[in-house]
């Protein structure tokens, strides 16, 4: 490629974006470019080979694409990236006790993991003291549950 100050080589180009891949990566953490950047430092050793730029580029494509494809899934589930469920976001689906009456238009209370949180029933209605139910949300600062059914409280 020539310009005003001469030839670059395709394997300063490959540097420079290894080194811009690999800064975005470190400032987003997505697990995308670095992809980029493992195959433009693939595509720096193959062009040590006599092949035409255009042709490298079509290669650094095509490996940048079956690395995304094929590796990112496997290192998104490891690195487990993404969002981390809270201690509110883990009670969904958990057992609780109604340790206080839940009414059609009152709320009650049930112990789910220890804790005691203010209980709506999900279709309205009564639950009863002693109840094993299901939390089904949170909804701000009450849990909305649903009473387990005798096959589900085994």
């Amino acid at each position: 490629m020539l310009t005003d100050i001469g030839y670059i080589s395709p394997r300063f180009i490959w540097l420079i974006l290894i080194i811009a891949f690999t800064l975005i990566e470190v400032l987003t953490l997505g697990l995308t470019t670095i992809w980029f950047a493992i195959a433009a430092l693939i595509m720096f050793f193959i062009s040590f080979l006599p092949i035409p730029l255009v042709y490298q580029l079509i290669i650094f494509l095509a490996i940048a694409a079956a690395l995304l494809i094929f590796t990112r899934p496997i290192a998104v589930k490891k690195f487990k990236t993404g969002r981390v469920k809270t201690n509110v976001d883990s009670l969904a689906g958990q057992h609780a006790l109604v340790t206080k009456q839940i009414g059609e238009f009152d709320t009650g209370e049930v112990k789910v993991n220890g804790q005691v949180w203010s209980a709506c029933s999900e279709d309205s209605t009564v639950i009863n003291e002693g109840t094993k139910c299901e939390v089904v949300r949170i909804e701000g600062v009450h849990a909305i549950v649903r009473p387990l059914s005798v096959s589900e409280q085994v």
